[in-house]
């Protein structure tokens, strides 16, 4: 049978076949997902069908309702009105069907935490904050996560710091012209090795110099990856306010030609200053400086008690004291006793410090994407946005608030983390889409019902409404749970070139 494909929806052809795929779940095993048709006929078009969908694409602005989604192998095939038959099939009816979830804003795959950013929607988790737990070898960390098999796709940035580490440097301590060039050869090494990008906290590492960022900044640009920035400052109380954080690496931007990402920016670089942070960062792409940012939705950010976030003078800069902190996965606020216990023993607590006005405006702002900034661990000392971020901005934000569009959300979560990757990485091409050609990570939810359900005291709690995620065209999570045997996820690493840079016939595609 010959598929007819209206034009406008023929039109949305993307460009070639995709990798990248990964399943898995609770503990049903290959079990038929609920709600799926599986069916065996012989010559059928498609592997899977989802029917009859409200059709969603940030990228060309498609919003069709009652359509069919034709999914061959890995990659979308068609997007119809008209019917499709498949060896499973999907009735969509009622839902949103979207492209998966990119997450350009967390941390190791680890096999505890994967399952809760499924639930969240996510089927691309990005360790852009940095890749830990390898001392900077990002050839090892892919190798160690690819023979993991997480169940949705994964890639990451060098974390600076682990560099500085590798050479015992203090975190106080500039790097001397000896370390600096070890430092550049290193962080070389590992965008050789296929990191998207360099992670830089200044905040947490205060000795990291202008020089030693400008000198990865132009190393990243050679390499045409983008540099994330957990910058320098986070209040504006000075000496050092966040306008002065963000005028420091725009500055460099400029002089080096680098694209750059600000990290979270309501809790660092925009707390208590955001329409300011947001008409200087404007400003700066309006003279052309690549530079984006994200936000997670909450008016609370998580750090270690014994971080350089909370270095002696914290209650000013950040207008709050021991009661405005909470332990995290406990109940517990705590007082000036528990906060030195805590301290020792490297605990991570919220603190009730970003205000509601700032949250909003930034997700207002078009350029600004969703970023998690956490993945779960065992042992749930961890903040809430782990598990709930991108259902939490689609519950709150979206149906409750009414501060975005769904199509608006949908883009901070699919489009833009795409797009701000797409050049360091080739994958990124085809996601972040729901076109004829893309790959076929996608999301079906109830724009009802889809809600978090993580609290500080229980960030283990799975979200809900989303009903069903496909990773690489095959079902990973339906209503009922996860498909554990279902892994089909690949790596997401740069161009893979000796010099890091793709050529000028790969950057011309489009």
């Amino acid at each position: 049978m010959r598929l007819r494909v209206p034009l406008c929806l023929a039109a949305l052809v993307f460009f070639g076949a995709s990798s990248l795929a990964w399943a898995q779940h609770g503990a049903r095993g290959t079990r038929e997902a609920t709600g799926v048709t599986a069916v065996q006929r012989g010559g059928d078009s498609f592997d899977v069908v989802i029917r009859n969908g409200r059709v969603m694409d940030p990228d060309t602005r498609l919003d069709a309702p009652g359509m069919n989604v034709g999914i061959r192998g890995k990659t979308i095939a068609v997007i119809t009105a008209e019917p499709l038959r498949g060896q499973v099939e999907i009735d969509a009816g009622g839902r949103v069907v979207s492209p998966g979830f990119i997450d350009v804003l967390s941390y190791n795959p680890n096999s505890y935490g994967v399952w809760y950013k499924l639930a969240d929607g996510v089927t691309t988790n990005l360790a852009m904050h940095g890749a830990p737990g390898t001392d900077g070898d990002m050839r090892a960390w892919y190798r160690l996560f690819e023979r993991q098999r997480p169940p949705l796709h994964f890639g990451g940035a060098l974390l600076y710091t682990l560099a500085r580490i590798k050479l015992k440097m203090a975190r106080a301590r500039h790097a001397s012209a000896t370390e600096l060039a070890m430092l550049t050869a290193r962080a070389e090494q590992a965008l050789n090795d296929g990191a998207l990008g360099i992670s830089m906290s200044l905040e947490y590492e205060p000795g990291i110099s202008g020089e030693e960022v400008e000198a990865m900044m132009r190393l990243a640009e050679r390499h045409h990856v983008p540099v994330f920035f957990h910058v320098r400052y986070s209040t504006m109380e000075p000496p050092g306010t966040n306008l002065d954080a963000l005028r420091e690496v725009l500055s460099l931007a400029r002089r080096t030609g680098a694209a750059i990402h600000i990290e979270h920016l309501p809790s660092t670089g925009g707390t208590y200053s955001m329409a300011d942070s947001l008409r200087l960062l404007e400003a700066a792409r309006a003279e052309g400086v690549d530079v984006t940012a994200d936000a997670y939705p909450y008016t609370y950010w998580g750090s270690r008690l014994d971080s350089a976030r909370f270095a002696p003078g914290w209650q000013t800069r950040f207008r709050i004291g021991y009661q405005d902190l909470q332990l995290a996965g406990s109940t517990e606020r705590l007082t000036p006793a528990s906060f030195k216990r805590y301290a020792r023993q490297g605990k991570l607590a919220v603190a009730y410090a970003i205000p509601e006005e700032d949250v909003e405006a930034a997700l207002r702002s078009p350029w600004v994407m969703l970023g998690s900034d956490a993945i779960l661990e065992p042992g749930n000392n961890n903040h809430p946005r782990a598990s709930g971020a991108f259902t939490r901005t689609l519950r709150v934000y979206v149906r409750e608030r009414r501060v975005l569009t769904l199509m608006e959300a949908l883009a901070k979560m699919t489009i833009l983390p795409a797009r701000r990757l797409e050049t360091a990485a080739p994958a990124m091409r085809r996601k972040g889409r729901l076109q004829v050609g893309a790959d076929a990570d996608l999301v079906i939810f109830d724009p009802e019902t889809v809600g978090d359900r993580s609290t500080v005291e229980h960030p283990d709690r799975f979200a809900v409404g989303i009903d069903y995620v496909l990773v690489a065209g095959k079902v990973v999570k339906d209503s009922q749970g996860f498909h554990t045997a279902v892994r089909r996820g690949e790596a997401i690493t740069n161009w893979h070139r000796p010099n890091g840079a793709p050529s000028k016939q790969e950057l011309a595609i489009k």
